[in-house]
């Protein structure tokens, strides 16, 4: 089976096609973890994204039955230089050709992957046509030319109807506001004593503040931030009504959670030309004066300059590119974060994040 990768500049990338026989059209992205793909594309932050790889082996311990984000592949294909159709994993359950296969996702690899991420670095992301069908060159250009590319993937990205996670030995009442979770991190709260009511996007501030939580959790997700208007309404809504003393109650947001806390604020974002993506950024946290590694895995950012006034102080440091990963609020228990404290993939360094919320729960200061 062959592949084709057709860019929306007239790039031309031919390979090997892997997975499902099948055509998708997405952004082009690319991501530099070396292990955990398949977390990464069960992500719903990657919803309709063409994943490539840059490390140069996919696939070789396999698909196994607990690495899941969610209950499916969200990102709408992935490219790799070479791909391993044998795993060695005792773990495995199948190969990633037939995981892809089965969930409809083509695949495309014996490309370079190194030229393609350096063409991303200079052009910036790009829209992108993967195809493992035999189409005429003319037939993937107008597929490409006709194609939209959604910005507001987080409306239909996380639940659809409000669920709950509950333990009678938990301590806490936790309200989730998703925009399309990760389950690791609803098992960082969960573990940490923490029953979860999960709302779909849409939910009003009157139905979370009616259940009266402890707490308040905005997650990761997909997509535009400017696009989501009435998330924005809601957490203006949930800040508005989160206040220290007696009733105290906590937000705290990550990645799409944190963008939309600072619109809510009337703070602004910026799509960045080719996002942070995978399992080693460099993130400086301004109040311990310690530096750490995390995992990310987005591709817009909160302008420095425009919180400065709206009751926000930045927190978190790129230290890649000085751009805004954590934000608090000067006089109210809100804060957030741009990457991903919980890990999946990644690495560790950055669960305390969870546990400050659980403190300020607990009625302690930020």
């Amino acid at each position: 089976m062959k592949g084709t990768i057709y860019l929306e500049d007239g790039s031309i990338y031919k390979g090997k096609g892997f997975g499902f026989e099948g055509t998708r059209v997405g952004e082009l992205v690319f991501n530099t973890a070396m292990t955990g793909y398949q977390k990464t594309l069960t992500d719903p932050s990657y919803k309709e994204q063409i994943i490539t790889m840059t490390y140069p082996l996919l696939g070789n311990y396999g698909i196994n039955e607990t690495d899941y984000e969610s209950g499916q592949i969200h990102a709408f294909g992935v490219v790799a230089a070479d791909v391993c159709f044998k795993p060695s994993n005792w773990k495995s359950v199948m190969n990633i050709d037939q995981w892809l296969a089965e969930q409809k996702v083509p695949g495309v690899y014996d490309v370079d992957t190194r030229e393609i991420t350096r063409k991303l670095r200079n052009t910036g992301n790009q829209k992108c046509v993967i195809t493992t069908e035999a189409l005429s060159l003319e037939t993937i250009e107008k597929i490409c030319q006709d194609a939209f590319l959604r910005g507001d993937q987080m409306k239909d990205a996380g639940v659809t109807v409000v669920e709950k996670w509950e333990n009678p030995d938990n301590k806490y009442h936790v309200a989730v506001l998703d925009f399309g979770v990760k389950k690791s991190i609803l098992n960082e709260l969960y573990q940490r004593g923490c029953n979860l009511t999960i709302y779909p996007y849409g939910t009003k501030a009157k139905t979370i503040l009616a259940s009266k939580p402890d707490g308040v959790f905005l997650t990761n997700g997909p997509g535009d931030p400017e696009s989501a208007e009435e998330a924005i309404t809601v957490i203006e809504k949930l800040i508005t009504n989160s206040n220290y003393g007696p009733d105290q109650m906590p937000i705290f947001g990550i990645c799409m959670g944190h963008q939309l806390i600072a619109l809510a604020q009337g703070g602004l974002t910026y799509k960045l030309k080719y996002g942070h993506r995978g399992c080693n950024h460099g993130v400086f946290d301004k109040n311990s004066g310690r530096s750490y590694i995390t995992s990310q895995n987005h591709g817009y950012a909160v302008k420095a300059e425009s919180i400065v006034l709206k009751g926000l102080e930045v927190t978190h440091l790129n230290l890649n590119d000085g751009t805004v990963e954590g934000m608090e609020h000067l006089s109210k228990p809100v804060f957030s974060v741009q990457f991903h404290p919980e890990s999946s993939p990644g690495p560790n360094d950055t669960g305390y994040l969870f546990d400050k919320f659980i403190n300020l729960m607990e009625g302690g200061r930020l």
